[in-house]
């Protein structure tokens, strides 16, 4: 695919985009990720971009311009801050994402859901949402429909994260003066890495934390990333014990597919910065990546907005839509009650 064939889509999130930034700094309340994300949406009310030449900008705005976003994150972050983040939030961690699978493990034989349906919205809510569909979805096997629909129900729900997150913690009562509690909540309780960005940045807007959640929920929410690996090599060898048994062919487990090669570069960056401040270079050097990186968040949020469809979702989703909503509903639980008993809130 040509540079020429993605412009049109990118422009398209560009312009949307830069007066979601200046909107953002006047109502910080809410954020240029959440008006960015609520304009596309309004506009894919109007315009289905499928088929259309902007069909590939976009596609490539929301993953390869997120991706670049959290890249661009971790310069300004040293290293040991990271390990430390990672080993901190991992009890969480493994904890909603037991939570999520079980939930869905138990509504897909209560609700008699379609399995591979139930596996890929318990998978894509517990770790990092469409990353982890399209890693698992190989693995089981899953037709294309079924993937379709476990990512437009993780969407959904990425999208109500974004919007009421922000308001719940502040009713809750997590610090204002510090990124770190809400932060944590964002990287363990919202879906996709998306959603987490956009809830962060909000989070910093209303407070003005600068990206201290923003650096924290990104961390949390890249070592949650990384759960891909061992549960797609589980699934795999359920997947391959299943098929031998049936006497069929299976797809198995690919290293190279499940892992998300933009963690590599997070953590280079972070290297790189971490000798670079260590040899003497003040760390307002990285400070305009940062604003760089926000605004590619923005960007990946229109593009996010201009491929949704939720009134589409709410009419057909039905039981995946119950599946979805009550793996949210027991992760965000999980996080808070786990925050509360680490004494991180």
């Amino acid at each position: 695919m040509k540079i020429k064939d993605k412009l049109l889509g990118f422009l398209i999130c560009l312009v949307i985009s830069i007066p979601s930034w200046f909107l953002g700094k006047e109502f910080p309340i809410i954020g240029g990720a959440v008006i960015a994300i609520l304009i596309g949406m309004v506009i894919a009310l109007f315009w289905d971009n499928k088929g259309t030449k902007a069909q590939e900008g976009i596609k490539f705005t929301s993953k390869y311009i997120l991706q670049l976003a959290v890249v661009l994150l971790g310069f300004g972050m040293d290293l040991g801050v990271v390990v430390k983040t990672g080993k901190q939030s991992f009890p969480i961690i493994i904890c909603t994402i037991s939570t999520s699978l079980l939930i869905a493990f138990i509504l897909h034989k209560a609700l008699k859901v379609k399995g591979n349906t139930a596996t890929l919205v318990g998978v894509g809510s517990s770790i990092c949402g469409g990353s982890a569909i399209a890693a698992t979805a190989p693995v089981v096997d899953a037709k294309e429909e079924e993937v379709a629909q476990a990512i437009s129900v993780i969407f959904f729900f990425n999208v109500l994260a974004a919007l009421f997150f922000p308001t719940l913690g502040k009713l809750i009562g997590f610090d204002t003066t510090s990124g770190e509690a809400f932060g944590i909540f964002a990287g363990t309780a919202v879906n996709d890495t998306s959603s987490v960005t956009a809830t962060a940045s909000t989070w910093d807007s209303m407070w003005n934390l600068g990206s201290q959640t923003l650096d924290k929920a990104v961390t949390v929410k890249l070592t949650r990333t990384l759960m891909i690996i061992p549960i797609t090599l589980v699934l795999s060898l359920i997947r391959a014990k299943q098929a031998k048994k049936n006497g069929e062919q299976t797809n198995g487990f690919s290293l190279k597919r499940a892992f998300p090669m933009f963690i590599l570069y997070f953590v280079l960056a972070s290297i790189i910065t971490t000798l670079a401040i260590h040899f003497g270079v003040s760390a307002n050097v990285f400070a305009p990546l940062k604003e760089l990186s926000k605004f590619c968040i923005i960007m990946a949020m229109a593009a996010i907005g201009l491929n949704s469809n939720v009134v589409k979702l709410v009419k057909t989703g039905g039981k995946p839509l119950v599946i979805g909503a009550s793996c949210w509903l027991g992760i965000t639980v999980v996080s808070l009650l786990l925050q509360n008993l680490l004494a991180l809130i």
